[in-house]
């Protein structure tokens, strides 16, 4: 991987170097695609996370996490009502225990019992072991829709592209171009379903050691601090609807459009090989109540 080494936190001084460097690419990619540094704010950690530059003129945003400031994230200046989402992401190396890396739509000003929310969340682990990737689905405040995948491949040795596809027919989730997950909309079927709130693409580094890696047995070792996750190439793509339809949100329910979207296929395959926890399929969580309303429709 080819990246201007990454500037401590613990040296003010080189943190001011690092933006001149930041400020001089800028200055010198006319016409090109988007930095990062202009598509996001730093929302809380500033202080320990910072942006520099890689060799082939992209900039990354590193995020820190050390025991005596809880983490770090970051948020999109814009919100957006439908669209492709994909980011690349290198995750925390070694001995990850304990820390949750995110990347995660979410409305702002919006009351929490009434939210809607789009989670991926990459579980840290001990040493040699797999990362877990932990999705879950919130529509008008109501969540509990969780998926959990295993990486197939070290996530922390280079940067892979996480994608969220949220059109008005699915939510697709996908690997480095690979579907995961898909979640449809079956709101005529009483199934909320996120259709109305802008969001806003987030990420953040947190210590979850009471619940991340094997279910809070494993604990967050502090002497391998600061851990850091990294994050680059944002990409935002418009929902681009049907010829005569004015926005997405008006596509027609019958409009079979978003459909070629998801690859069914494919998405069988990775779950059967990746899949390691499904809420439509924990017999002992659900029953009391029955499994909820989509875990049985098509």
């Amino acid at each position: 991987m080819a990246l201007l080494s990454p500037f401590s936190s613990r040296h003010p001084m080189a943190l001011v170097v690092a933006l001149l460097l930041l400020l001089i690419a800028m200055a010198a990619r006319p016409g090109v695609a988007k930095l990062l540094y202009d598509q996001v704010d730093i929302t809380w950690g500033g202080d320990h996370s910072f942006f520099y530059m890689e060799r082939e003129g992209e900039d990354v945003l590193a995020l820190c996490l050390e025991e005596t400031n809880g983490g770090s994230g970051f948020a999109s200046k814009d919100a957006y009502l439908f669209g492709r989402f994909d980011i690349d992401i290198m995750l925390v190396a070694n001995n990850s225990a304990g820390t949750v890396a995110t990347f995660y739509l979410m409305p702002d000003d919006v009351p929490w019992p009434y939210h809607d929310e789009i989670d991926l969340e990459f579980l840290g682990n001990a040493t040699g072991e797999p990362y877990t990737l932990h999705t879950n689905v919130f529509a008008n405040g109501v969540g509990g829709r969780e998926q959990q995948f295993r990486l197939w491949f070290d996530p922390t040795t280079d940067f892979h592209t996480y994608s969220i596809e949220w059109n008005p027919k699915h939510i697709i989730i996908l690997v480095d171009g690979t579907p995961v997950r898909a979640f449809k909309n079956h709101a005529s079927r009483g199934v909320p379903f996120p259709t109305w709130q802008q969001m806003r693409l987030q990420g953040t580094l947190w210590n979850a050691d009471e619940w991340a890696t094997q279910g809070g047995r494993v604990k967050t070792d502090w002497t391998q601090a600061p851990f850091y996750a990294y994050y680059r190439n944002l990409r935002v793509t418009p929902c681009v609807p049907s010829p005569g339809v004015a926005w997405c949100g008006d596509e027609p329910t019958k409009s079979g459009w978003f459909e070629r979207r998801l690859d069914v296929a494919a998405l069988k395959e990775a779950q059967e090989k990746h899949m390691i926890y499904d809420y439509c399929v924990d017999e002992k969580r659900f029953k009391d109540k029955g499994f909820p309303a989509e875990c049985t429709m098509e």
